[in-house]
């Protein structure tokens, strides 16, 4: 069952074209017998035994008792950590049985290894909220059909955690160790796997073409797509972006618009280092060449009923998700609410989008927008933003979106708690796909 998954080597062009393809038809295959079937009544659940029973074929995600296996994990978190030495004995293990499955990964490794780390904690941080983990982990495996990962993949994956876990933890592994390691694993897959399942009946991928690109001041660009089929998104989510220079690396960008009739999407991408995703369509993409979109993701959208003030803090790049949710509030905005803006950069060069910034401000009057500009040496929006906000009001009674580089989100949520207001009106994506706010105890 294994090798009729095998994708063909890990080629450029037509072989990675033929593999999605091939999941394609599969997908299809599977949405047609799930309509032809006729409805039946959902079955009872099986009564389950030892929780070291659980199947190991991934299925329907199931609780367990998080909180035992949490101190488990975290009692033996010294013969695991650092989580990176883990998962190079993981991806060695794999790869080694399964040579064929690094053609699903991109060249270099270094993005995806500090991906599973962020994974981790946020599992083991989380395990005592299951319907969260639930819910974040469904989106997870929603997002990551475009990669081309089936069930298979993950039995494979979890037979090279085992392996991953004795080596890491030498003699001194215990099979309390493993089994808790293990249950936690297949609790997040079996949420993907649903979440995956859920998704079978739009796109793995959406292919886009360039309709615009920009450069706006040193290494920034602002670009414009559209897909060949409706993207459906909303003002305030991202989505992962491949482009044909570099196959197999998606990386996260924030849509720069509400969603409009003509289906044109925005992005602003900042180039942060040489080699990258970023360089490669700031640098090297130009109108009409294509790219992929993996489906939207986030949740910081605005609230069907909106009846409190909008504090919006952005940084570089982060404005993007800002404008995105100032359209939509131009759009639907109840009377009398107030929206104030403030905006980081670390000089009035990096305040990029100002035209676009000038308009809004021009044609709505109840917005108000505060630039910070850094000041001094060593001193960006992460900082000042988060100083500023102590200067422009009380913003306790306030609805809250940040978005920005994880130092300025970090700092800014943190001086929001401090003002009193309260974290679940503070909306905000995972900082760095899952790196969490608070410091692990």
């Amino acid at each position: 069952m294994l090798r009729q998954l095998s994708p063909p080597p890990a080629t450029p062009g037509d072989a990675y074209d033929e593999y999605h393809a091939l999941l394609a038809r599969q997908d299809a295959m599977r949405l047609r017998r799930r309509l032809l079937a006729p409805a039946r009544p959902a079955a009872p659940e099986p009564d389950r035994g030892p929780a070291d029973a659980v199947p190991r074929r991934p299925g329907r995600a199931h609780g367990h008792d998080g909180a035992a296996d949490r101190r488990t994990i975290r009692h033996h978190l010294p013969l695991v950590t650092p989580f990176s030495t883990l998962i190079g004995h993981l991806y060695e293990a794999m790869f080694e049985q399964h040579p064929y499955l690094r053609g699903l990964f991109p060249e270099s490794m270094d993005f995806q290894r500090a991906h599973l780390e962020r994974a981790f904690w946020y599992l083991v941080e989380h395990l005592e909220r299951p319907d969260e983990v639930a819910s974040f982990c469904a989106r997870m495996g929603r997002d990551h059909r475009k990669l081309g990962v089936r069930p298979v993949h993950f039995e494979v994956f979890e037979a090279a955690l085992a392996q991953g876990l004795r080596r890491s933890a030498g003699d001194r592994w215990t099979e309390e160790l493993e089994g808790a390691w293990l249950r936690m694993v297949r609790f997040a897959v079996a949420a993907m796997v649903d979440g995956a399942d859920e998704a079978v009946g739009e796109p793995a991928y959406w292919n886009a073409t360039v309709t615009g690109h920009e450069p706006r001041g040193p290494g920034v660009a602002v670009i414009r797509v559209r897909t060949a089929e409706p993207f459906p998104h909303r003002a305030g989510q991202y989505t992962r972006i491949e482009s044909p220079l570099l196959p197999h690396t998606w990386r996260p960008y924030s849509l720069a618009r509400a969603p409009r009739s003509d289906g044109e999407l925005e992005f602003h991408v900042r180039m942060t280092g040489p080699g990258g995703v970023s360089e490669a369509l700031v640098a090297g993409t130009r109108v009409g060449d294509p790219l992929r979109l993996g489906p939207a993701q986030g949740t910081m959208t605005l609230d069907a009923d909106l009846t409190r003030d909008v504090l919006i803090v952005a940084g570089g790049t982060g404005w993007a998700t800002a404008k995105a949710l100032l359209e939509e509030l131009a759009g639907r905005r109840p009377a009398g609410l107030s929206v104030h803006v403030l905006i980081g950069a670390r000089t009035a060069v990096e305040l990029y989008d100002t035209a676009a910034l000038a308009e809004l401000e021009r044609s709505c009057p109840w917005l108000r927008v505060v630039p910070v500009i850094g000041e001094g040496p060593g001193v960006g929006e992460d900082r000042s933003v988060a100083e500023a906000l102590a200067r422009y009001g009380d913003w306790s009674d306030h609805l809250a979106y940040v978005s920005g580089p994880p130092s300025m989100v970090t700092a800014t949520v943190r001086r929001l708690a401090a003002m009193n207001l309260p974290a679940e009106r503070v909306r905000h994506d995972p900082v760095s796909d899952m790196t969490p706010l608070l410091p692990r105890g």
